[in-house]
């Protein structure tokens, strides 16, 4: 038992995957895909599709990148939560935030908004002027979030992926030092 419902956890804590754990880093994609499938543009069947060679590339290449963070949340030893942030290169001043997940038995933690808080963090750093992401809509406790933490609608809501009944709303968060505005293509 990991004791989550008991109040024994350790504090979580948050860090950046290295390339070598993208057996961990499948494993918790895949757990987040099976448990929340209507939070993600991808698929669990599409996903587990994938060889192990692809996923050892896309760990290897996040986190070597100065673009990407590939993050995990911990309690105790225990991988308990993912997100993945990215700036594309020829829009710097574009960050934005991916695979948002945390295992249900370790909500309630803080580990969400430890992780979007690190991922925030990275992109004002990376001088991103705006993080964006979009969220299945709904007042679900991740549009909660995103709320509290200052994201406002960014454009209509739009089709979760091809083919799905589901919309997501597009949302962004200006981040702090941004009132000085950049053209997009600054290299900062």
């Amino acid at each position: 038992m990991d004791g989550a419902g008991l109040g024994m956890n350790p504090a979580p804590s948050i860090r950046r995957l290295a390339a070598p754990e993208w057996r961990a880093y499948r494993a918790l994609r895949l757990r987040a895909l099976a448990d929340s499938p209507d939070a993600f543009g991808s698929t669990l069947a599409l996903e587990s599709a994938q060889p192990d060679a692809d996923w050892s590339k896309r760990l290897a290449s996040g986190a070597l990148s100065p673009f990407e963070l590939p993050l995990v949340g911990e309690v105790g030893a225990e991988a308990a939560g993912l997100a993945w942030a990215r700036i594309d290169p020829a829009l710097r001043g574009r960050a934005h935030l991916y695979q948002m997940w945390v295992d249900p038995s370790f909500r309630r933690l803080g580990i969400a908004r430890r992780l979007l808080d690190a991922a925030i963090d990275w992109a004002e750093r990376a001088d991103a002027r705006s993080l964006f992401l979009s969220v299945t809509c709904g007042m679900t406790p991740a549009a909660r979030l995103y709320a509290g933490a200052g994201f406002v609608p960014a454009g209509d809501p739009e089709p979760l992926r091809p083919g799905s009944p589901l919309l997501v709303q597009p949302m962004q968060l200006v981040l702090r030092g941004a009132d000085s505005p950049a053209p997009d293509h600054a290299v900062g």
